[in-house]
């Protein structure tokens, strides 16, 4: 059995435990694969292991690797754009990806609206939070999440789905789930208000067992599947 094979295997049973531990059903959890600084084979290992849903942070990268799965007949993959945004690559992603992670103003979440192809279904919004209010992190600030989630669910071949966020690093459990509980209650408040959303993007390989007890829908894990990254190759 494969590396990557053994490791999806063990993530999705860790899923599994966590969701049952917190009383939730294991199929509330979708799992995210980032695949960012590894090759189109690691990706092809995890498609042949069942996974479908990828993650990609570098916008060239993953156009590259979208080519090569298509080339390779690769089975349908859902390829997530989680990285940050520059206005000049909104086209690209808006014509490649089915989700983006990482919206945090109305004027790339406008472009990629005009950009989406008719031909395709809705892109899949969520808002990038900076949860921690960090000043090195992306993300829209807490208390703008309201204003800016009605704006873009008013835009056109988008669908606001949740949100997202990478909060500050922490060791302990209870400090992980704190401020995932901040990004689910922003979440709720925006549901109350009439919001048709679904999704809380929020977890990694370190902190996933805490975000899937406070309510995460997808978890984004890249290291624990894939391995140590080797970012010179990026």
């Amino acid at each position: 059995m494969s590396p990557i094979r053994q490791n999806l295997q063990a993530i999705t049973a860790t899923i599994v435990a966590s969701a049952q531990e917190s009383g939730r059903q294991p199929d509330a959890v979708r799992l995210l694969a980032v695949s960012k600084t590894f090759g189109p084979e690691a990706v092809q290992e995890a498609v042949a292991a069942g996974q479908r849903a990828f993650g990609e942070n570098y916008l060239q990268e993953g156009l590259d690797k979208i080519r090569a799965l298509n080339d390779a007949g690769a089975p349908a993959l859902e390829w997530h754009f989680i990285g940050p945004i520059q206005s000049n690559k909104t086209r690209p992603i808006a014509e490649n990806f089915a989700w983006v992670h990482t919206v945090e103003r109305e004027k790339i979440a406008a472009r990629l609206s005009e950009q989406r192809p008719a031909g395709l279904p809705p892109l899949q919004i969520c808002l990038q939070v900076n949860i921690s209010g960090e000043a090195s992190k992306s993300g829209v600030a807490p208390e703008q999440v309201a204003a800016l989630a009605h704006k873009v669910a008013a835009l056109p071949n988008l669908t606001l789905r949740g949100l997202m966020a990478i909060p500050e690093p922490a060791v302990e459990f209870e400090q992980q789930r704190a401020a995932f509980a901040r990004l689910r209650a922003l979440y709720e408040q925006l549901r109350a208000d009439g919001l048709a959303l679904d999704t809380l993007s929020m977890g990694m390989s370190a902190d996933m067992r805490a975000a899937i007890f406070e309510g995460a829908t997808m978890v984004r894990v890249g290291s624990a599947i894939f391995g140590a990254r080797n970012y010179n190759k990026a």
